[in-house]
């Protein structure tokens, strides 16, 4: 009759009412106790989680530190700036079946016409176009090839941000009459004249298109603002976006012309509204037809990353994931050892008035431990991981608040998870059985 009681039914030692208080804190002590007896099974638990939880904390820090540069960047430029451009870039269609053309295909282009027109609006205080190509330039003997190459109106560094410490800026004359000038930066400066200065010497351009070498002189050096996009614009070379098209041949489908247009101070809306009504006159566009242009404001540009980058961070969780569901699974060995180890402790327990809740809730609780640590040391991985890319690069990596809640509370849940079956296990096992265990 007591073994059929110790058995089934809870007698009357399982019976009496125990405080959650006392059985967490009793659990929390055995359960610290016997991870310390144990440090090196401990310590594989711990690294098997902190591997997956620090990949997902050093990805939040990098996502977090790029939006940061991406927003500030936004935010140097003149306050409610927008962009021209023939279609919207961030709701772009692709043909699913691949037959024929995308609706955006045909759109006009940004033509210089109305490139002039936008300038002269009243609202606007500055209009910058402008389009990225592909070119190779030679000084004396020497080809300098991977330079960044962009054709550009005049007032261009207002957009980009930076200081001018050689020579000038080409002028809006020397744009409408297509002259062969050209702005570098100052590591192109040093890569391709050392100690020489530039400004006013001549060098061959040549975009590919045709076997003549174009010679345009060099009348300025610039050094942009060092900011996460430092890699491609530390590495330029600007010359004007009439030269481009009409010396070099550079401009094709792919190379869309873009208007940066900073309205005047607080003409933001009014500004917009002047450049679409100006377009739509030229293009000759009706009342019910749809604008063949876009308009793109840095808010969208945020909204388009975010979306981006939400995704990759989701990729990268899952991935990650792994390694949390490898630790998860070193978890429920450890623990089903541990039980097995502790069969007799377990009765010596249970046999002096210990109930199953203790029992259950002592595994849980050193489940949770083993997770816990372990997603508090891929934090201290994350957090070294961050401090070393802000140190070895412009990208300001900062561990968000949330990630570390979140980190933690993975961690903790599953230690939980991955711990009930072991916990149930040592609770369901008979006193007298436990203490006949050899």
């Amino acid at each position: 009759m007591t073994g059929r009681t110790t058995r089934g039914a809870p007698g009357p030692a399982d019976s009496r009412p125990t405080s959650t208080g006392r059985i967490l804190a009793d659990g929390l002590r055995v359960a610290s106790d016997a991870l310390r007896a144990n440090w090196m099974r401990t310590l594989l638990a711990v690294l098997g989680v902190g591997i997956g939880v620090g990949v997902v904390v050093t990805v939040a820090a990098m996502i977090t530190g790029i939006r940061t540069e991406v927003v500030s960047a936004f935010e140097a430029s003149s306050p409610g700036s927008f962009s021209l451009m023939p279609f919207d870039f961030s709701d772009v269609r692709i043909s699913a079946d691949g037959s024929g053309r995308p609706p955006w295909w045909d759109r006009p282009p940004i033509s210089n016409r109305e490139i002039r027109r936008v300038q002269a609006l009243p609202a606007v205080a500055e209009a910058v176009a402008g389009f990225d190509f592909g070119a190779s330039m030679r000084y004396e003997s020497d080809w300098v090839r991977g330079v960044n190459w962009r054709g550009a109106s005049s007032g261009w560094a207002m957009s980009l941000g930076g200081d001018f410490v050689a020579g000038r800026d080409f002028t809006a004359a020397e744009v409408s009459q297509a002259r062969g000038v050209v702005v570098i930066t100052e590591k192109v400066a040093e890569a391709v004249f050392g100690e020489v200065d530039p400004v006013g010497k001549r060098v061959r351009v040549n975009a590919g298109r045709r076997a003549a070498n174009e010679a345009f002189t060099v009348v300025g050096v610039f050094k942009p603002l060092d900011n996460i996009f430092a890699e491609v614009t530390s590495y330029l070379a600007v010359v004007p976006y009439t030269a481009a098209d009409k010396r070099l041949k550079a401009r094709t489908v792919w190379n869309f012309m873009a208007v940066d247009v900073i309205p005047k101070e607080g003409a933001s809306n009014e500004a917009e509204n002047q450049v679409i009504s100006a377009l739509r006159s030229m293009r000759g566009l009706g009342p019910a037809d749809d604008n063949n242009f876009a308009i793109i404001r840095g808010e969208q540009v945020v909204q388009l990353f975010d979306q981006v980058s939400s995704m990759f961070f989701l990729v990268m969780v899952a991935l990650s994931s792994v390694g949390m569901l490898v630790g998860g699974i070193g978890v429920v060995g450890i623990m089903l050892i541990s039980v097995t180890e502790r069969t007799r402790e377990i009765g010596i327990r249970k046999a002096i008035g210990a109930t199953r809740r203790e029992i259950k809730w002592q595994f849980l609780i050193e489940a949770s431990l083993l997770t816990a640590a372990g997603g508090v040391a891929g934090l201290l991985v994350g957090w070294g991981a961050s401090e070393a890319i802000a140190a070895v690069s412009p990208l300001p990596a900062r561990i968000p608040i949330w990630s570390v809640f979140a980190a933690i509370s993975v961690a903790v849940v599953t230690g939980v998870l991955f711990g009930l079956l072991p916990a149930l296990r040592a609770s369901k096992l008979p006193p007298v059985d436990a203490l006949r265990y050899e």
